[in-house]
């Protein structure tokens, strides 16, 4: 992180933590911190971006990025989750999990501010 980046950086805790922030599993540690060490870029870290759109008027984006000016950044043991202050306003309280198994390979957000979801789960409303 630059000198100049004002991105406030929080630690977070595994699946116990309380309900303040974003907080990552175990999997989710492991995942961000193998995509981070592919990417040959250690500053980075995985955002999260709450964007308009699907049936259900919300979606979630990830990319592998770095952080900016203002963005909030939740730290567990190396693995970083990057937020813009826009979409923290929707993700306050998600804890973000990897699974990897027959059926599903990916991250899942367990967002408390989900009032209704499509039926693919592609989007979400609050």
């Amino acid at each position: 992180m630059s000198a100049s980046t004002e991105a406030t950086v929080e630690p977070t805790a595994g699946a116990a933590a309380p309900r303040r922030g974003i907080t990552l599993s175990d999997g989710a540690v492991v995942k961000i911190l193998w995509l981070v060490t592919a990417a040959e870029d250690a500053a980075r870290g995985l955002r999260i971006k709450v964007i308009g759109g699907g049936c259900s008027g919300l979606s979630y984006k990830m990319d592998l990025d770095q952080s900016r000016d203002g963005d909030r950044i939740f730290e567990r043991d190396g693995a970083r989750v990057i937020v813009d202050r826009k979409s923290f306003l929707y993700l306050n309280g998600t804890e973000l999990d990897y699974a990897d198994d027959l059926m599903h390979a990916g991250f899942n957000l367990s967002n408390p501010n989900v009032k209704r979801a499509c039926g693919c789960g592609a989007s979400f409303g609050v």
